[in-house]
């Protein structure tokens, strides 16, 4: 797996892991954090799939790539959708702003 995907993947998988077993009044921050570092490791994805030659063109293409299903195989199951949902954005070219991410 890239280095730097790699380390973007453990953190949010830390933070994913902090946040599902918090209990208390600070879960708010704790979920900000986890979803900032979501967002952190799409665009080191993202920045990774736009440098691949040739570039995947469909979900299928992409999901067939081996880091794609090892990413897949580490991702806790409620966050395949969200992962499937920013892959086809990166196949379709669609680039978020910042205050997308967090709305």
């Amino acid at each position: 797996m890239d280095p730097k995907v790699k380390q973007a993947l453990d953190i949010t998988l830390q933070n994913w892991q902090t946040m599902t077993s918090y209990q208390s009044d600070e879960k708010e921050a704790v979920a900000d954090q986890f979803q900032s570092s979501f967002y952190v490791f799409i665009d080191t994805v993202s920045d990774w799939v736009l440098r691949q030659e040739p570039m995947p063109q469909t979900l299928d293409e992409m999901l067939a790539i081996d880091m794609i299903q090892d990413i897949f195989d580490l991702l806790p199951a409620p966050l395949h959708l969200n992962l499937e949902t920013e892959l086809e954005l990166m196949i379709d070219g669609v680039e978020r702003e910042d205050e997308d991410k967090y709305d």
